[in-house]
This record gives structure tokens, C-alpha cells and sequence, in this order.
């Protein structure tokens, strides 16, 4: 069981779509607009991780136009975000919004987020600690799961909050901006390659 908690630590923690994001809201639009975003990341992310655990997923992936559309859907919102993000020069943005995205945001973000599809098929197809009982093992596992989720979350959202307030030179922004677009360039370079094997 520890060992799950600490693959769903590490797994969640890694800057992705849905904690770059988060940041980015916090950043932009303050406590009580991120709150509603990560809001809708977590009714999406557990909607993921239900389809996962039920097999939806994996039926509805297996057809191969869907998983195209899915992917080409995913990688081009990971390029146009690791492209925003690095055009944005000296000034920090973690993802630049003309309004506030809100519940329904969140729940899209993660419906084509590829990182959700991985770190819920990883986590729930292995990381067995109670083999005698799938069930109850399936639900601790969500308990434990969101018990994670949810503040790593927040946390990425106080450090958006957080940036926003410093008084960074442009230099440190600049440094900043390219760091987290090669990360995003890095979720698009591993998503490709899962993708053509």
C-alpha cells in the first residue's frame, strides 16, 4: 500500500496538463477561480479513473479512430500549450486565459488528458496489495488516491497564487517559461512514442 501512495506521489506531483494548469488558473484568477477549476479536474480525473478500472476505457481506446482523435486531440493541446508557454518571453505564464476556466474546463482537460489515461492505468492495473480482494483493494486504492490528488493539487494552485505576488526579474520568468515548455515537450515526446509502438 505504500507503495502505491508513493507511485501516486510521484505520478501526480511531475508537471502535466492538469497541475501546469492549475498553477496557471491560481496564478491568473486567484484562489476562489482555481478552486472551481480543480473542481473540475477532480470529477474529471475520477471519471477517468473510472473508466479505466471498468474497462471503458480500454474498449473505447481499442477502436483505432477513437485513439487517433484522442491522441491528435491530446498531443495538439500539449504543443499549443508548451508553444503558449514559451512564447510568453519574460512574462510568467503558465497557461495565459482571456476568462476564468471553471468546473466544465477542468472535467474537458482531463477527458483528453493523456497523462490521466497513464498515471490511472498504471496505478490501477498494478501496485496489487490486497490480490484476495479486488474490490476492496480498488476502493482504497481511489481513497488513497484522491487523498493525494486533491493536495498536491491545491498546492500547485498556492504556487501559481504564489508566483503571481513575486516580483521576478525577467530573466528568472524567461527561465521559468522554458523550463515548464520542455516539460510539456517532453509529456508530447513520451506520448508519441508510446503512441507509434
Amino acid at each position: 500500500m505504500l507503495t502505491f501512495a508513493a507511485a501516486v506521489f510521484f505520478l501526480i506531483i511531475t508537471p502535466g496538463p492538469g497541475v501546469l494548469s492549475t498553477a496557471g488558473v491560481g496564478s491568473a484568477y486567484g484562489a476562489r477561480a482555481g478552486t472551481r477549476y480543480v473542481f473540475g479536474l477532480w470529477i474529471g480525473n475520477n471519471a477517468v479513473a473510472l473508466a479505466v478500472i471498468s474497462g471503458v476505457a480500454a474498449v473505447v481506446l481499442a477502436a483505432p479512430a477513437v485513439r487517433n482523435l484522442l491522441f491528435v486531440l491530446s498531443t495538439g493541446y500539449l504543443l499549443y500549450l508548451a508553444f503558449r508557454i514559451a512564447a510568453a518571453g519574460s512574462k510568467l505564464a503558465f497557461i495565459e486565459a482571456r476568462s476564468a476556466p471553471g468546473i466544465v474546463n477542468g472535467i474537458a482537460l482531463q477527458a483528453i488528458n493523456p497523462k490521466a489515461y497513464a498515471v490511472n492505468t498504471a496505478l490501477f492495473s498494478g501496485f496489487s496489495f490486497l490480490p484476495g480482494n479486488l474490490a476492496a483493494e480498488t476502493a482504497l486504492k481511489l481513497v488513497i488516491f484522491n487523498a493525494i490528488w486533491i493536495p498536491i493539487h491545491f498546492l500547485w494552485l498556492a504556487l501559481g497564487i504564489r508566483l503571481h505576488a513575486l516580483d521576478l526579474s525577467p530573466k528568472a520568468h524567461r527561465a521559468i517559461n522554458i523550463a515548464m515548455s520542455l516539460s510539456m515537450l517532453a509529456v508530447v515526446a513520451l506520448a508519441v512514442v508510446a503512441f507509434l509502438r
